[in-house]
């Protein structure tokens, strides 16, 4: 049996010791590790391809969510994959009830490894892009491209939950609490933004998850969330209604077709995408094995 581990060395909870205690998690189960590390954006797709190309047994990610991502989307073969929480939030692990704590993944992993215990899941795609949990269009991916600005913290890491918390506050207010449609989604209407959940929670705000889309779930197809025009008066109880997963959402759709007044910010499972004026969101139905 051949493993690779691909670590991103950049991310925030990533160090040289927890690598060398995820290596002896793995170590027993893993037959033959290689372990590679990503050392530019996009990187994590040209490893986990040659990965895949060279016929490994499984892949294990030691990553934030961007790597997670990046990963998916390298994959071109059935190759079993598990994914070990290196970044500030990793919903994606923490989402397939994988440990938050590195090690305790790793060991998890290894067990997975070991008895050969997948679970299949779906994945979505927007304009052609994998993502694992979730993507969002318009004001949600405004906040991740404001919070990016911001640039990394001293010790690498992505700025935290109170960056996202100031970035929705500063939009909101620069429209004074009035939100207008910005694009029209086939089927449903007008909406200010869209939120297309693969699984539940849509994220983390520290230990709480935020159950956007309370039904979506990673066997099924993607779940939509399309907020419509916001009042001043009704602001706090819409984001309430949103954040708590009391808002209308559509269940288990496989394809969503958007189109924009203008561009707008496209994110996929916390990474920023540019701005786009059309996107169509598809479920890739039963297509990955992941290691739980």
């Amino acid at each position: 049996m051949k493993t690779v581990l691909v670590v991103n060395p950049f991310a925030t909870r990533v160090t040289e010791a927890r690598l060398a205690h995820v290596r002896e998690e793995l170590d027993h189960a893993a037959g033959e590790l290689e372990v590679v590390l990503t050392e530019r954006p996009g990187h994590a797709t040209e490893l986990v391809a040659a990965a895949c190309r060279d016929g490994v047994d499984a892949i294990v990610v030691f990553s934030g969510d961007g790597g997670f991502n990046e990963s998916l989307n390298g994959l071109d073969r059935d190759v079993p994959i598990g994914f070990l929480p290196g970044g500030g939030t990793s919903v994606l692990p923490r989402a397939l009830g994988i440990p938050r704590d590195p090690v305790a993944a790793a060991r998890r992993i290894g067990e997975a490894l070991a008895a050969g215990r997948t679970r299949r899941i779906s994945v979505g795609r927007v304009n052609g892009r994998r993502f694992g949990f979730g993507s969002g269009l318009g004001l949600d991916a405004e906040i991740v491209r404001q919070v990016d600005g911001l640039g990394r913290e001293h010790d690498g890491g992505r700025p935290g939950d109170l960056a996202f918390a100031r970035a929705l506050v500063r939009l909101v207010g620069a429209q004074r609490g009035r939100l207008e449609p910005q694009l029209e989604v086939t089927g449903v209407g007008r909406a200010i933004c869209a939120f297309v959940a693969n699984c539940s929670p849509y994220t983390y705000a520290g230990a709480l998850g935020l159950r956007i889309a309370p039904e979506a779930e990673f066997e099924l197809g993607l779940d939509l969330v399309a907020p419509g025009p916001v009042a001043p008066a009704s602001l706090v109880p819409t984001v309430a209604k949103v954040l708590r997963g009391r808002y209308d959402s559509h269940h288990d759709l496989d394809r969503i077709e958007v189109r924009c007044d203008v561009p707008l910010p496209l994110h996929v499972d916390g990474e920023d995408l540019g701005d786009v004026e059309e996107a169509v969101f598809e479920a890739e139905r039963d297509a990955v094995s992941v290691l739980v």
